[in-house]
């Protein structure tokens, strides 16, 4: 019996083995997408709590408060957001409940469009468009299709 599993799988991998060859030519092409969509985000920050006794400095705080929180906005639109919530009963009471929200991603290729005071608020407008996002991605990584093979 353990000379026929043995033959069986010498066999097998044999048989696997004639299929690797390596007398064949790949082309490959990149393939771009037939159209691009053009991101949009907001970010706010307020002016008065920010942690600074100067206004100017509470200016540049709420300015980089906004922006971050824009970008946080696109990495929610491109890779979505984990959410994990918690609660605990006795009695059929609610004694507690907890819900928190990760956002986890790199944003490359973001344009600030606008960036400016408005009342006791700090507003940054980002925009990030695909086309731009897609011809980074191919300096980095090209990925390809098949465009023809040739065996030999």
């Amino acid at each position: 019996m353990k000379k026929l599993l043995l033959m069986l799988m010498s066999v097998a991998a044999l048989s696997l083995g004639g299929c690797a060859s390596n007398d064949k030519y790949v082309q490959w092409e990149t393939e771009a997408p037939e159209q691009f969509p053009t991101l949009t985000a907001i970010g706010y920050a307020p002016l008065k709590t920010q942690p600074a006794k100067d206004q100017s400095h509470k200016v540049l705080m709420a300015m980089q408060a906004s922006k971050i929180a824009a970008y946080r906005e696109l990495a929610e639109q491109v890779y979505g957001q984990q959410i994990d919530a918690n609660s605990q009963m006795s009695d059929w009471l609610l004694n507690s409940e907890t819900v928190s929200a990760n956002v986890s991603g790199m944003i490359k290729g973001a344009k600030v469009i606008k960036s400016y005071p408005a009342g006791d608020m700090y507003v940054t407008e980002l925009e990030l468009d695909y086309a731009q996002v897609w011809e980074l991605y191919q300096q980095a990584n090209r990925p390809r299709k098949i465009k023809e093979v040739t065996y030999f």
